[in-house]
């Protein structure tokens, strides 16, 4: 008989290596006022979960926690005052970051607003590879630079897991893309409609692009203040890059005459909605580099970690 009180999670006593990640039994959650139960049907894993694992003192804190911000799922029970969902609607969305973490396990709860409709066009696995990443490019792109039809965007890492659906979105609000990337996935980007790409390893891009509207440097790298330059009076960089190399990027930017942003990705109702449709109308799709099952999260961590991955990998929970 299956024990309903209980369910399978992802879990760390220590930080270190994959070999951390250890499936344990947990306490099933229960929706409080505002919040809805999901039963996880696909995660994703992001380079914040093994960060947070590896890196003593990050946003979670010391462990034990359960990693995971993203979701695709069936709602199993609402909170109190929950009106967008109801019990059986299938779902998506991205848990409140940082503090939110813990869809690496059967069932997660969150507050209702942080989910959308998951996409019928799509399935689970689509659906959980998209919140985080997608949030991150949308209120990027979107939010924070406005971009426009004719601005000229370039995206760093555009291959990634980030970087790949800036890509898609940028071009569906009408911008010409250009995007950084080993050679190998200059075909890839492409596909996805970038209209120029670089090789990050063999050219200067200072010299390469130097009139961009935008710059999202989508893995928070140190290409940041190099790519300064590739903007044109008063554009503007977006960077992922939460350490003490803001203050300098932020000093630069105002010689220069251009505008440095620094970005923590937030939960986002009206952003998922406008990544389903998106989704619906087959204009964002998310690259799947691999999906493991949710005991196998070591392997998915490892994989990620090489750096050399394309698009998301995703744990599914079966």
């Amino acid at each position: 008989m299956n024990d309903i009180t209980t369910m399978r999670a992802v879990s760390q006593d220590v930080v270190g290596g994959p070999e951390v990640l250890k499936e344990i039994r947990l306490p099933r959650p229960a929706a409080r006022a505002g919040e809805i139960l999901v039963r996880v049907r696909a995660t994703g894993v992001n380079p914040t979960d093994w960060k947070h694992r590896a890196i003593p003192g990050l946003m979670l804190g010391e462990p034990p926690f359960v990693l995971g911000w993203d979701v695709s799922g069936v709602v199993e029970a609402t909170g109190l005052g929950v009106t967008l969902f109801k019990p059986g609607d299938e779902v998506f969305g991205m848990l409140p970051y940082p503090h939110g973490a813990g869809s690496h396990a059967e069932y997660v709860t969150g507050p209702a607003r942080a989910f959308a409709p998951k996409p019928a066009a799509v399935d689970h696995v689509q659906a959980g590879a998209l919140p985080l990443a997608a949030l991150t490019a949308w209120q990027a792109l979107v939010d924070t630079a406005r971009v426009e039809a004719g601005w000229r965007v370039l995206v760093h890492a555009a291959a990634g897991g980030v970087g790949h659906l800036a890509v898609q979105i940028a071009k569906a609000r009408g911008a010409y893309v250009i995007g950084t990337a080993g050679a190998p996935n200059h075909d890839f980007l492409r596909a996805l409609g970038a209209d120029e790409v670089h090789d990050y390893r063999t050219t200067d891009l200072a010299e390469a692009v130097r009139d961009a509207d935008v710059v999202l440097d989508a893995q928070g790298s140190d290409h940041a203040m190099g790519s300064l330059r590739s903007l044109r009076a008063g554009g503007l960089l977006v960077s992922l890059r939460l350490d003490d190399g803001t203050r300098a990027l932020a000093r630069e930017a105002a010689r220069l005459g251009v505008r440095a942003e620094v970005m923590l990705v937030q939960d986002d109702h009206a952003g998922m909605l406008a990544i389903a449709r998106l989704v619906a109308d087959g204009r964002l799709r998310a690259e799947i580099a691999g999906t493991f099952e949710l005991a196998d999260a070591a392997k998915a961590h490892a994989l990620g970690e090489t750096g050399h991955t394309r698009g998301k990998l995703v744990l599914t929970v079966q």
